[in-house]
């Protein structure tokens, strides 16, 4: 039985990266609820849930940077680990300023995303 303290929420637009996420934290023994927009995540209701948000930037409506601002202004401490696959100098800086526990330009290795999750969530039995 996965604890819940092993949820990772990812948010990102491209329902393939969801798939290929949730398949890759299934196999490394985590639970991962996936939602497509910034916006039907707040909707879920499930913000203060997640041990770790895996959070795309360049998202359609509310970006990642405004997800994260909004959870911070609502008192979320939530790990999040920022994903994007326009990377540039102003855009790391500023997941650095959001206080990001990681910053991974697409394509990333998975076994830096596992690691990045393990660094925002803690050891894991």
């Amino acid at each position: 039985m996965v604890q819940a303290a092993s949820l990772v929420a990812i948010v990102d637009d491209d329902p393939s990266v969801c798939r290929a996420l949730r398949r890759l934290l299934a196999a490394a023994g985590l639970e991962a609820a996936t939602f497509p927009s910034a916006a039907a995540f707040l909707a879920s209701g499930r913000e203060n849930e997640p041990a770790c948000l895996v959070l795309d930037i360049h998202l359609g409506g509310m970006t990642g940077f405004e997800l994260q601002a909004h959870l911070a202004a609502a008192g979320s401490h939530v790990p999040i680990i920022f994903i994007t696959a326009h990377d540039d100098l102003a855009t790391r800086e500023r997941a650095g300023r959001a206080g990001a526990v990681a910053y991974l330009p697409k394509p990333f290795d998975e076994a830096v995303l596992l690691g990045a999750i393990d660094r925002a969530i803690g050891p894991r039995p």
